[in-house]
């Protein structure tokens, strides 16, 4: 059985590698970068880049790779080290966070860093963006969430703290945040190692729903449909809840949790959906990878390597196109809706800043037109 897509998992103390996760077999392997913990992201349709701590000096840095090349073909310097990274859905910039709690943005054409913002207290660890890409959503080790937007964090201009929220999310660190479709008025999750996954709107910061769970959670992924949580973590099982419920009485005991794919032997450290929510994929720490059929929680393909240090994982969809994550629609908070999406609303984004901008023109001009009139009309007055 051979996959549309394939899938990249990064380490700590190895090297990066693309499998086929049905076939089992290793793509290509790439080598020199050290990479942290949710420190890899897709750059456009051609590239990839991995967070890098040198081992001899522990300065920061961001590694970038072409596809058909095994190694680093340009590094742009951070001023710190940095874990977590995120990319817009064209490639054109990136955003890091640090140990000190701050968030790089970077152009990825020049390495140019446009601004460093102070969104926690303490390490960033994980980093996301909306669907839409209006808004930079943030973890930290001191449990807190950020909710930031992007163009602030792309200007120097803006307000430094204008539209920020920031709230505390969990007891301890934030180890994953995932949206659903729609708007800035959308869904995001939240897991932790507080053993819980919780539910909250993106738009205010209201608390929606907490799932609980038996053991610290690393990583969780929505079905397709938003009404179904995955989640997993130290005990290597998998847990399966409910998110749509229909009561107030069953939001707060967020439904009854199926448990399965207790074979991992070791902390399961990322996991993603594949084949339009009809596949969970999952990563063992100790570099296994496993699929498994969602509807009847058979796992269905293994592959990967004993490497240790697994630090995370993205999917390029189908095959050797190496784009975007793919795409879902439905449920908590619409859907969603990613891969050729997700370009289609970029490229409408960009054609409503083009309108603004020429509409911004013309309402300038109209301005200067009006100011010669009446200075025209007041020199008459003064003749007559």
């Amino acid at each position: 059985m051979s996959s549309p897509d394939t899938i990249l998992t990064a380490s700590s103390d190895g090297p990066i590698t693309t499998y086929d996760p049905y076939a089992g077999t290793v793509l290509v392997r790439y080598n020199g970068s050290q990479c942290p913990r949710n420190g890899v992201t897709l750059i456009g349709d051609n590239q990839f880049a991995t967070s890098h701590v040198s081992p001899e000096t522990g300065a920061g840095s961001v590694n970038l790779y072409y596809w058909w090349s095994p190694s680093c073909v340009r590094n742009i310097p951070l001023p710190e080290p940095v874990a977590p990274i995120a990319a817009t859905t064209e490639g054109s910039y990136l955003f890091s966070g640090g140990v000190s709690g701050r968030i790089h943005s970077v152009m990825v054409l020049s390495g140019e860093i446009i601004r460093s913002f102070h969104a926690h207290e303490k390490p960033v660890s994980c980093i996301t963006i909306s669907c839409d890409g209006s808004l930079i959503l943030s973890g930290s080790d001191d449990g807190t969430i950020a909710v930031i937007p992007t163009l602030l964090l792309l200007s120097c201009c803006m307000d430094k703290y204008s539209n920020v929220k920031r709230f505390a999310g969990h007891k301890l660190p934030v180890t994953g945040l995932t949206t659903g479709m729609g708007r800035s008025d959308g869904i995001m999750i939240s897991s932790s190692l507080d053993c819980t996954c919780k539910v909250w709107n993106v738009a205010n910061g209201s608390h929606l729903q907490t799932v609980k769970f038996s053991g610290e959670i690393w990583c969780m992924v929505m079905d397709p449909s938003e009404t179904e949580l995955y989640a997993a973590g130290t005990g290597g099982v998998i847990y399966k809840r409910k998110l749509k419920v229909e009561t107030r009485k069953q939001a707060g005991q967020g439904g009854e949790t199926v448990v399965w794919g207790g074979v991992h032997g070791g902390a399961v450290v990322a996991m993603v959906m594949l084949n339009y929510g009809g596949t969970l994929l999952t990563v063992c720490e100790n570099g296994g990878v496993y699929a498994w059929e969602v509807d009847s929680g058979t796992m269905i393909g293994g592959c990967g390597e004993k490497v240790g240090g697994v630090s995370g994982v993205v999917v390029v969809k189908h095959g050797g196109g190496f784009g975007r994550r793919g795409g879902e629609s439905g449920g908590y908070g619409g859907g969603r809706v990613v891969g050729k999406a997700v370009t289609e609303m970029t490229e409408a984004l960009n054609v409503v800043v083009e309108d603004r901008r020429r509409a911004i023109s013309n309402f300038a001009s109209a301005i200067e037109i009006n100011e010669k009139l009446l200075n025209l009309m007041l020199k008459e007055a003064n003749i007559y």
